[in-house]
């Protein structure tokens, strides 16, 4: 498939996306309606684990106090699909789905993890209750019911009629936004109007737990919503192009057998690349893949970030993002965490990926009609110079990169 990639013309990019990587959407409804059911399922369960008191300095010397938490019933409050699985940004040969358990009544992010083979466990032997049911509209099965994963659960969705399976994945995470938040800001993110006041003193309070050093990154799956809503609204044909830079990343780790930067990292990148270099829903998906790979051979320049759902605003948050943005680059922060740095993986991974990139910039999935090269969108620099340049416009996406080259 990579050199049926490689050698469609750019005129065919579309096409070739359509036809041979966008996921087939009989599939995907029917693994979306067992999961939907799966997720009702698994709502307003109550977790019991085990009933004892620890003594917060004997864990993690969290905040250096001597206080007791009395560990008590759990409830599952939400159940949430992680990520974009969709019928515009899925791949065809989709084997993974994620999906994130919210924990209501955890009182700090650490008790997930003190906690964790005990709220599995007993998520475990609910998820075998299910396949007595007859709601399935795929073959349902647990992935090794007598073993727990250090961080996971496992089940599978299949169907021997279409001859495709995915592996669900179950994680845990403590529920920490306001039911009404995710909301909020999502639509301030669209009415910049509103003001960023509303979410301030919430949203950055809880940003603010999570940026000691051990905690880095370690929570972001409490703003998975978020991250969701990030994506959410974007246009088809931006979905299409990530979907196609998704697809690449796959043939890359097929190629070179070795770890190479995230998908989610080649994601954001994606978007970051659309809103500075392009920004209308109708664009050239050649235009905008070439970007992208522009981009990753210059990964030793990238420090991306969003002014979303978090900014300079915040005192303390303000300082730990500015700190952050000093750090060694690559740097593409998620969205949804600052303290998560999503390009933060070996360099070595970055350098095997943009060799890559290099090569497949002559290929012929680059070359116009007349055999001229697709040019790059312009990626213009913006580099704040103050505070208050930076937190002028909230919702603007505030940046520091450079311009990328035809």
């Amino acid at each position: 498939m990579e050199k049926d990639l490689s050698s469609t013309p750019a005129w065919e990019l579309d096409k070739f996306v359509e036809d041979h990587i966008i996921a087939d959407t009989r599939f995907l409804n029917k693994v979306k309606a067992d999961i939907d059911y799966i997720c009702t399922f698994l709502k307003e369960k109550h977790l019991k684990g085990v009933t004892r008191s620890v003594k917060l300095n004997e864990l993690m010397n969290y905040k250096s106090l001597m206080k007791e938490i009395h560990f008590k019933d759990v409830k599952i409050s939400k159940v949430l699909m992680s990520g974009c699985f969709d019928s515009e940004s899925d791949l065809k040969d989709t084997t993974e789905v994620n999906i994130t358990i919210f924990l209501k009544g955890l009182q700090i992010f650490e008790e997930v993890f003190w906690r964790w083979e005990e709220f599995l466990e007993e998520i475990k032997k609910e998820l075998c209750k299910l396949p007595g049911e007859e709601k399935f509209q795929l073959h349902y099965e647990v992935q090794n019911p007598e073993e727990c994963y250090p961080s996971f659960l496992s089940f599978k969705l299949s169907s021997s009629e279409l001859q495709q399976e995915v592996e669900c994945r179950v994680w845990l995470a403590r529920d920490v936004l306001p039911d009404v938040l995710p909301d909020v800001l999502h639509k301030l993110r669209n009415n910049p109007v509103l003001g960023p006041e509303i979410c301030n003193d919430t949203y950055s309070e809880l940003i603010h737990e999570c940026t000691t050093p051990e905690s880095e990154g370690n929570y972001s799956l409490s703003f998975v919503e978020l991250q969701n809503n990030f994506l959410e609204d974007r246009p088809p044909k931006l979905k299409k192009l990530i979907c196609l830079v998704k697809y690449w990343h796959q043939l890359c780790m097929e190629k070179l057998g070795k770890p190479v930067p995230p998908r989610y990292a080649l994601e954001l990148l994606t978007v970051y690349a659309w809103e500075h270099g392009s920004g209308v829903a109708d664009f050239s998906i050649a235009q905008g893949f070439r970007t992208v790979l522009k981009l990753i051979t210059k990964y030793e320049y990238l420090i991306i970030y969003w002014t979303v759902y978090y900014d300079f605003q915040h005192g303390e948050v303000s300082d730990y993002l500015r700190r952050q943005l000093q750090k060694d680059r690559p740097i593409i922060l998620d969205p949804a965490d600052p303290t998560r740095n999503i390009a933060g993986c070996t360099i070595m991974g970055w350098y095997f990926l943009a060799d890559l990139a290099e090569e497949w910039l002559d290929y012929p999935c680059f070359k116009n009609r007349d055999g001229s090269q697709v040019r790059s969108w312009k990626v213009l620099t913006e580099v704040p110079g103050t505070k208050q340049q930076v937190t002028r416009n909230f919702f603007s996406r505030s940046y520091f990169s450079f311009p990328v080259s035809p």
